[in-house]
């Protein structure tokens, strides 16, 4: 699980932001609370902000760092394709443009036993990677051990292996991350890192191409296993009962029976008989399509007891429909490997005390000079210096300003007559 997400000089966050999903000291929905070895650990994190406030860029800053530790290796010596590759900086500052961006997670690995948190990040320059760290604390431990730090003049693997410190030696690159190299060369370690984070699913529900592909995209098995198709229906049947089976019909490619296209039909039953009608699933609604793609992310994160990062979670879905989608990781009895869901939302209906508690709930502000800030309800601190309370309306404060992160709107005067 993930306890800690750290990172600097990305994008329109030129400081350090946090985004930490540890549970604060308090009472509402105790109950939902993830204790392992000495973490305790929240579920969800809803990030809420204006538009432009920087609410997908902390959704990009995990996914890039997610997508150089799983690619890195193939960087190495060619820095042609690691320019193109490497992290965009906070532009709007001289001095941030020239300098190292940062990555950092706190996290648990689902399945271990022996209940051990890990500290891993590195950070990137125009030239390759000028600092990396990991470390790892035992159950009963107070404090993190270091398995290995490689810095631009420094290179420590004390924790690896004495028979595989010599082949990250001789074949480490300056573009390339120990992790990422280890895993190569099967190092366990390195390895179980590498791997929490392939682990993890990541949907842009605001980006027309990911959600024309997602809407291609079936279920494992689909199409072969009859069982899958009645969980799908299963599934829809939380939200639309309407859908009452698939009909799957293979079309072979011209000059190639081995391969070929689907064509899937949604069965609906007849008002007036007992038949079924039979529509093209692409003729579905865009929320059942995007539903119907989400099954697979949604099975797999369950399964694993992963991460699923959505950004505009809202797009194109009903707020209750939303509601359900979030409450499926906040159930314990269904989310028994404890997955996580992380999210970006303009639904303010989420925003309730009813729902979620003030540590879920995080906002994104941009200033003036165009630097983006991260921060936590259970964080704010009113004028008078007191905390938010539980029992307040989220939503309402929210949209008068109470809590920042707001648009700040003026009329839109190119439209009134001359």
């Amino acid at each position: 699980m993930l306890i800690q997400f750290n990172f600097k000089n990305y994008k329109s966050f030129r400081d350090e932001a946090t985004l930490d999903l540890s549970a604060a000291k308090m009472t509402e929905f105790s109950e939902r609370v993830v204790c392992i070895g000495s973490e305790k650990i929240l579920p969800v994190a809803a990030i809420y902000g204006a538009n432009a406030s920087g609410k997908s860029n902390v959704y990009n800053a995990f996914e890039y760092m997610t997508e150089y530790i799983v690619e890195s290796f193939k960087y190495g010596d060619e820095e042609e394709k690691f320019t193109e590759y490497r992290p965009t900086p906070f532009l709007l500052d001289s001095n941030s443009e020239n300098v190292e961006s940062s990555f950092e997670v706190y996290f648990t690995i689902p399945g271990d036993k022996t209940e051990k948190s890990y500290n891993y990040g590195f950070c990137i320059g125009k030239v390759g990677i000028t600092e990396e760290w990991l470390n790892v604390k035992a159950k009963t431990a107070r404090k993190y051990s270091p398995v290995f730090y490689r810095s631009e003049d420094t290179l420590d693997l004390i924790g690896i292996p004495k028979n595989s410190r010599e082949n990250i030696e001789v074949a480490l690159e300056k573009q390339v991350l120990i992790v990422s190299l280890g895993a190569k060369l099967k190092i366990a370690k390195c390895k179980a890192i590498r791997d929490w984070f392939f682990a993890n699913q990541f949907a842009d529900f605001g980006d027309v191409i990911t959600n024309f592909f997602m809407s291609k995209r079936l279920p494992k098995e689909f199409v072969e296993d009859k069982n899958v198709q009645k969980r799908v229906v299963e599934f829809f049947a939380s939200f639309d009962e309407n859908i009452k089976d698939f009909r799957v019909e293979k079309i072979s490619a011209e000059g190639d029976s081995k391969e070929g296209k689907y064509k899937i039909n949604a069965l609906h039953k007849k008002i007036d008989s007992d038949e079924m009608a039979e529509i093209p699933l692409y003729l579905e609604s865009a929320g059942t399509l995007k539903m119907f793609a989400l099954y697979p992310e949604i099975q797999e994160v369950i399964n694993k007891g992963s991460i699923f990062f959505i950004d505009e979670l809202n797009a194109r879905l009903h707020p209750l429909l939303v509601r359900n989608f979030i409450l499926t990781f906040l159930n314990p009895q269904i989310n028994v490997n404890h997955a996580q869901l992380v999210f970006t939302t303009h639904d303010t209906w989420q925003l309730s005390n009813q729902l979620l508690r003030r540590d879920e709930i995080w906002f994104t502000e941009k200033s003036h000079e165009g630097i983006s800030t991260l921060y936590s309800l259970a964080d704010f601190v009113n004028e008078d210096g007191t905390r938010i309370r539980k029992d307040e309306s989220y939503e309402k404060n929210y949209l008068i300003g109470k809590y920042g992160a707001i648009p700040s709107l003026k009329s839109i005067d190119i439209f009134k007559e001359g």
